[in-house]
């Protein structure tokens, strides 16, 4: 039985193609799609694709464009074995995550890939990460269930979980890392799955359950040296925030300021939900290690663990949208839910 794959494409660099006479780019008919890239026509499954209209540039993404995503493979689930996603790498990181947790018994693949010079540039890395984003897509091992059945990023020879990238690099091919979690599969001549780290079900064959209510009152706040009250207390007083991801430094320090403990402490006290991520590119919180950390819990915020900011905030507007009680969001928030953070 040959694989069916619905490529979806929401906009971005891959989807581009210079017209000759203006020399702007512009996103070409994805219906033509083997015209533009031939070596599909090898692949031995079919290809369906949908186009989003109009394209979206991923600067513009929004939670409401994450749940038209998702409607669209929950409305073709049962109709194909994997769903590729062409979109703009500037917030890939952040709809992957998104999806991810959206996407609740997810048995087949939804692999996010773009490039970082249009596909129909002669340098560009657009046509291998479109390829071998369908490949990986329509593999399945002997009993016929996916390799990979769960939200990633393909990108320059690599597959990552999705919920554990961030775009690291505007300029190189290899635009996107996963810091705190290893590649899901290698691709060079032999395609090399980790099977270790991949996320299966526990038992085949559950209903897909899309989740579409999405809480965005939700505000991210970087401390660093020489922040002021008046900063801090201008995000903490938005109206309606209910949640904040605060970006802190290395293992989860902050200043001790009792300024700045006392508005934490008010805020949560208040029902508020501050959660602790690291600035750091790489490594986990740990609010145990110093007492710049420590001080933090005492104020009531709590630990990301190795998670990212935009699986954070991700994760924080889809436990908002589906929980009242801020303690079953934060007692939720704590558990690894996607393979987004290191703890059982």
């Amino acid at each position: 039985m040959e694989s069916r794959i619905l490529l979806i494409y929401t906009g971005g660099t891959i989807g581009m193609k210079q017209d000759p006479e203006t020399l702007l780019l512009k996103p070409f008919n994805f219906r033509q799609i083997t015209q533009e890239v031939p070596e599909l026509r090898k692949f031995g499954f079919l290809i369906d694709s949908y186009s989003f209209n109009p394209v979206i540039d991923s600067s513009d993404v929004k939670p409401a464009f994450w749940v038209r995503l998702a409607e669209l493979i929950e409305f073709s689930y049962d109709s194909y074995d994997g769903f590729v996603v062409l979109h703009g790498t500037d917030t890939m990181a952040y709809s992957a995550s998104a999806l991810s947790f959206m996407l609740e018994n997810l048995e087949k693949p939804v692999i996010f890939t773009g490039s970082q010079l249009p596909i129909g540039m002669l340098r560009t890395d657009g046509k291998e990460n479109l390829i071998s984003a369908i490949e990986l897509a329509a593999s399945v091992d002997a009993d016929g269930h996916p390799y990979v059945p769960e939200v990633c990023v393909y990108f320059e020879s690599q597959l990552y979980r999705g919920n554990r990238t961030v775009k690291y690099n505007a300029e190189n091919f290899r635009a996107f890392r996963s810091a705190n979690f290893p590649v899901l599969a290698d691709v060079g001549i032999h395609v090399k799955y980790d099977m270790e780290y991949v996320r299966h079900p526990k038992i085949w064959g559950r209903k897909l359950k899309v989740h579409k209510k999405l809480d965005t009152n939700v505000a991210v706040l970087k401390i660093f040296p020489g922040i002021t009250p008046q900063h801090v207390q201008a995000v903490l007083s938005i109206p309606g925030l209910k949640a904040v991801i605060l970006e802190t430094y290395g293992s989860g320090n902050s200043m001790a300021d009792k300024w700045f403990l006392d508005a934490l402490h008010d805020f949560t006290v208040n029902g508020g939900i501050v959660v602790n991520v690291t600035q750091c590119q790489a490594g986990s919180v740990d609010m145990a290690a110093y007492a710049n950390g420590a001080v933090l819990k005492d104020a009531g915020v709590i630990s990301g663990y190795d998670i990212t900011t935009e699986s954070a905030l991700a994760k924080m507007f889809y436990l908002l949208g589906r929980y009242r009680s801020p303690d079953k969001v934060k007692e939720v928030f704590g558990r690894n839910l996607r393979g987004e953070i290191s703890k059982n």
